[in-house]
């Protein structure tokens, strides 16, 4: 499905799930492999702040005169977040949806997509089975696995074809330069 080209305000806040997925930006954002640049970043860094409330005490407690755009990186198409009302005019909020969990990247990379579908399991558990690791979700762990940047961006172009990207959602690949 051909889904609409992001377009970004002057500034952009990458809102991150957890620890992998601040990961996997950090990594891209370095290498500069991402449609923005490190300048363009909200604040100068990646935010872990998932509720719309907290993010406007933190981040929006100024009035800001320039359009920001807000991507979030996260595995639950159910979690909302939405700002209150003096912040929507100059603030688009964009989820890059990576359901059904981050770890399908490395699953991917691995080349175990068809055994881990016939495994009936979760991403997560999976993962634990072939690594015998608790902290595959950890920004360290994930950085040193990915460390060939090139294999990161192979996983997210594989990951893309087999992932059920619904109406109104963006993936990782759609955050990458063409």
């Amino acid at each position: 499905m051909k889904r609409e080209k992001i377009n970004l305000g002057e500034k952009v806040a990458v809102i991150c799930e957890g620890g992998a997925e601040t990961a996997i930006m950090e990594m891209l954002l370095d290498a500069e492999k991402l449609i923005f640049s490190e300048e363009d970043l909200f604040y100068g860094e990646i935010i872990r702040c998932r509720n719309a409330g907290t993010f406007e005490k933190r981040y929006l407690n100024v009035r800001i005169n320039f359009k920001l755009t807000i991507i979030r990186v996260l595995d639950s198409r159910r979690e909302k977040f939405r700002l209150s009302r003096p912040y929507c005019d100059n603030v688009d909020v964009i989820n890059v949806i990576t359901a059904p969990e981050i770890e399908m990247l490395i699953i991917l990379n691995e080349g175990k997509y068809d055994q881990f579908k016939k495994s009936g399991m979760k991403p997560s558990e999976y993962c634990k089975q072939i690594f015998k690791k608790e902290n595959l979700k950890s920004r360290q762990w994930v950085k040193t696995y990915f460390k060939n940047i090139d294999d990161l961006l192979q996983s997210i172009h594989m990951y893309e074809h087999v992932s059920d990207v619904r109406k109104g959602e963006y993936t990782l690949q759609d955050l990458l330069k063409k």
